[in-house]
């Protein structure tokens, strides 16, 4: 099944975008038959298409020369702004190959918005939404037979933005690239889905107040990798972070966000306070949720209260969220001063319904109520 609503489509402002890229094929294109030995078992972020979107900024002409050109190495001057100043900022979306052959995206619109919020927090000009969509569809369109068709794959897409001007000096840059790069990813739980566990860290934070904890720029995942490195030395899969100020209350994972479900069935997610990243698939939990009629509650959620609904059994469900692996059902949860196994320490049903309810809409299998779906080929 494919959902059909007057959302689906780009809009005629987009597909006018896209007519306007100029597409140079690559002069190297993968063979057919090595194409399809690796789209029979993709590996995420290491196997790339075969072209990349790019479009570029100069503070003197705006956003120009939109382009669809050969994927393969950027030549960077050494004292390029963003290797001095980490000035970037990037996303991360999918595309999903549906029954009917058809090829789809999920609330690009938001991405798009996000990217230009973070832009704005990095003093990068903020591209318009109608030109992200559009450079996702042409580098798709470009790149269809890279979409892998097996159960629960998808093209995941990586548009990024970086100051691109060599110079040295602590000032925006008035030279700017915008690219899309993509890379076929099979199914983020191969053998099923399992329970992660997670060590919630007391001692590092991801961002602080003020900070550019709800950007999604590089620095804030470098951030977050020593601890990652630390956790996983005690045994642990993920960290999640307390927030910067009183080192309290919950924020999210390195590159999560964390929701608990409640022994009377409400739903309760740290807020938006400046330092957590305002997910996409965080929201459409939200709303799917809240279509099933439970309670969503967004607040400060301290750790001593976790801590002691986790002991009572008050806590029933914890899941963490994102594009990668949609939802993450969490198993354990342990810090300094405690250790808990959440529930039987399997995934929760809510969880699974709602993960279950959220790749059912982006695959095409259920009705896209919400008209959330994109097609982009």
């Amino acid at each position: 099944m494919t959902s059909t609503t007057s959302n689906d489509i780009l809009s005629a402002d987009i597909e006018g975008i896209v007519s306007l890229f100029d597409v140079t094929p690559t002069d190297t294109p993968t063979p057919d038959d090595e194409r399809v030995a690796k789209l029979a078992a993709p590996k995420f972020g290491t196997v790339f298409t075969d072209h990349m979107a790019r479009i570029s900024w100069r503070r003197e002409d705006g956003w120009i020369h939109r382009r669809i050109e050969k994927y393969g190495p950027l030549q960077l001057d050494p004292a390029t702004a963003v290797l001095h100043y980490a000035q970037e900022v990037f996303e991360g979306m999918k595309a999903y190959q549906h029954a009917d052959g058809t090829v789809w995206t999920f609330r690009p619109e938001q991405n798009a918005a996000r990217m230009a919020r973070s832009a704005h927090r990095l003093a990068l000009p903020a591209l318009p939404v109608d030109d992200f969509v559009a450079a996702c569809a042409a580098l798709v369109r470009t790149d269809r037979a890279w979409v892998p068709a097996t159960p629960d794959s998808s093209l995941y897409l990586r548009p990024f933005m970086f100051a691109s001007e060599p110079f040295l000096g602590v000032r925006p840059a008035d030279e700017v690239e915008f690219l899309v790069i993509a890379s076929p990813a099979g199914a983020y739980f191969s053998g099923g889905v399992k329970p992660v566990s997670i060590w919630v860290d007391a001692e590092y934070h991801r961002a602080g107040p003020g900070g550019t904890g709800s950007a999604k720029c590089g620095g804030n995942y470098a951030a977050s990798l020593l601890p990652q490195q630390e956790a996983a030395a005690k045994g642990f899969d993920q960290v999640c972070f307390l927030d910067g100020g009183t080192n309290t209350t919950l924020e999210e994972l390195g590159g999560m966000n964390v929701f608990l479900v409640m022994d009377d069935g409400s739903v309760h997610t740290p807020e938006l306070t400046g330092s957590i990243l305002e997910g996409v698939t965080r929201s459409s939990i939200l709303r799917l949720a809240q279509d099933r009629g439970r309670d969503v509650v967004e607040r400060r959620i301290p750790l001593t209260e976790l801590i002691e609904d986790l002991r009572s059994g008050r806590v029933a469900e914890v899941f963490a969220c994102g594009t990668a692996a949609v939802i993450t059902p969490v198993g354990r949860l342990a810090g300094e001063t405690f250790d808990a196994t959440i529930g039987t320490g399997e995934p929760g049903e809510l969880t699974m319904a709602i993960r279950e309810e959220l790749t059912a809409i982006q695959y095409g299998r259920t009705p896209d109520r919400h008209g959330w779906l994109r097609r982009l080929a």
